[in-house]
């Protein structure tokens, strides 16, 4: 899964998300994501991630390898 892709599902899953993808490996395959948004307020740290998670459709252990995964909440003002 490349890093576009990545980014894509989860802007479409959450719109207003801020996305810093590294690539750890170099393989297309290992990633870091820090994902900031406002849909995390009120949310566990276990289901900010799963939104990320899910917003990969089944992608995770398949055409995707590794993920971690930081979540913030963004701050309106």
């Amino acid at each position: 899964m490349s890093a576009k892709q990545i980014e894509e599902m989860v802007k479409a899953a959450l719109p207003d998300a801020t996305i810093e993808l590294t690539d750890l490996a170099g393989d297309n395959d290992h990633y870091s994501i820090v994902v900031t948004s406002a849909a995390f307020a009120g949310k566990t740290r276990v289901q900010q991630h799963r939104m990320v998670t899910d917003a990969l459709k089944g992608g995770m252990g398949t055409t995707l390898h590794a993920l971690q995964v930081t979540t913030k909440m963004k701050i309106e003002s």
